[in-house]
């Protein structure tokens, strides 16, 4: 009778912690990670980050591809070459998106999926 060991499939999670790897192994700034929580039915996280300019914008997209697709995780779709402003690379349960600093900051992605939850208006403001 011979045992047979159970392969789990890779999490979410895992992936996640090895593209925030490559990512800071290849010097992108401002790295972000954010859990969906269900907010979306597309991924499970997205992650932010930025690069200096738009050749290290399109280098991270390539080094994500060349670091991951060896360890089964390849890239899905990139969308946003050859211009690199801003590169969105699907990798499945990991949505990246990577920006040039300006245009990350024109339009603020990661305040809409944030999970703060909305504060209540103080006293003061309800009957002002």
């Amino acid at each position: 009778m011979g045992t047979h060991l159970k392969t789990e499939e890779p999490s979410s999670e895992h992936l996640k912690d090895l593209i925030l790897q490559v990512l800071d192994d290849n010097k992108a700034e401002e790295i972000e990670a954010i859990y969906l929580n269900g907010q979306s039915s597309i991924a499970d996280y997205m992650v932010v980050a930025s690069g200096t300019s738009s050749r290290q914008v399109a280098a991270l997209a390539g080094k994500l591809d060349e670091s991951l697709s060896p360890q089964g995780f390849p890239v899905l779709r990139v969308d946003g070459l050859p211009t690199a402003d801003w590169v969105v690379v699907d990798l499945g349960d990991v949505i990246v998106h990577l920006f040039r600093p300006e245009v990350r900051d024109f339009y603020s992605i990661e305040k809409m999926w944030r999970q703060d939850p909305p504060k209540p208006p103080a006293h003061d403001q309800i009957h002002a």
